[in-house]
């Protein structure tokens, strides 16, 4: 049976024109539902990641990271990727930087950009804020590369800083800002540079438990505000859940998605709210996933 049999008359002809393993995603099928024809031209695409599979090689052998990685993002979605410690969850957002080839596969963008727009920008989860530049100068370098005038872009830079609360700090250099303050002008640099695509491998990992609540509020006002499509590392179930629009579990070495979860919850999302019992749902069909997974590497190296 074709992935698009149980779609509306409306959905099938963009249905046939995509690769059959990804229809299921589109059309909503693998949740048991289906768009409907205004949903689906309403719909926008940002990028496809196409099989991909990335092997290492070294003179101890060769590793196969992540192999038959396929899924659709979508314009201004926010997509969320938790998998075992290992599994090549980094790797896979390098590919999609252009930062590492795959070894097959492709990853293939679909959205026009706009003058001077980049297609993606990067935050790591290491702070990488040129110690030499102070905050300002800092913010406003993915601005400098694009060509922007140094007033311009310090007008732009300085409005950001100051609706995020660093305007007073725009002089300071970053060994004299707190962890919080770094992690919030890297993210804003990677914003200011209005990137089709940012992508964001565990960005608030250092940062103590209320820190980390802060700047996941400030991250999704930003988006909101600038609703680029985000793809978004995490070892948190919680944070995944809190943030993603869809989160994507990978499994073990070699990885796949093992599944592809939309979060249909209403943003605010409060996780101690009682009123959405499907929270707790989630949160252990993850997290019953992720223990299969580890269970597996344990075992395959006791073994």
């Amino acid at each position: 049976m074709l992935p698009y049999a149980h779609c509306s008359p409306q959905c099938k002809p963009q249905s046939q024109r995509m690769p059959a393993r990804l229809v299921a995603w589109v059309c909503g099928i693998c949740t048991g539902g289906t768009l409907d024809g205004a949903s689906l031209r309403d719909f926008k695409l940002s990028f496809q990641v196409d099989n991909i599979r990335k092997e290492f090689s070294s003179q101890n052998g060769s590793v196969v990271a992540i192999e038959n990685i396929n899924f659709l993002a979508g314009a201004e979605e926010f997509i969320c990727i938790v998998g075992p410690s290992g599994c090549g969850k980094t790797t896979l957002l390098k590919i999609i930087a252009g930062l590492a080839l795959p070894t097959s596969g492709s990853v293939n963008f679909l959205s026009a950009l706009n003058p001077n727009q980049l297609r993606s920008a990067m935050v790591f989860q290491d702070l990488a804020l040129f110690p030499w530049m102070n905050v300002l100068d800092n913010v406003a370098f993915g601005l400098e590369a694009l060509g922007v005038d140094k007033a311009q872009r310090r007008t732009r830079a300085l409005k950001f800083l100051d609706r995020l609360g660093l305007a007073g700090f725009a002089k300071n250099y970053p060994h004299e800002l707190s962890g919080g303050m770094r992690q919030r002008a890297a993210i804003l640099r990677a914003f200011l540079c209005e990137p089709q695509i940012l992508l964001m491998d565990e960005p608030f990992g250092a940062l103590d438990a209320q820190t980390r609540l802060v700047m996941q509020d400030e991250l999704l006002r930003i988006w909101k505000e600038f609703k680029h499509t985000v793809v978004y590392v995490t070892h948190d179930i919680e944070e995944a859940i809190l943030l993603g629009d869809r989160v994507l579990v990978m499994s073990g070495r070699p990885s796949n998605i093992r599944a592809d979860i939309r979060v249909e919850l209403p943003r605010p999302r409060h996780l101690t709210d009682q009123s959405h019992p499907e929270i707790a749902d989630l949160r252990f069909q993850i997290w019953k996933m992720l223990e299969e997974e580890v269970r597996k590497e344990v075992g395959s190296i006791n073994v």
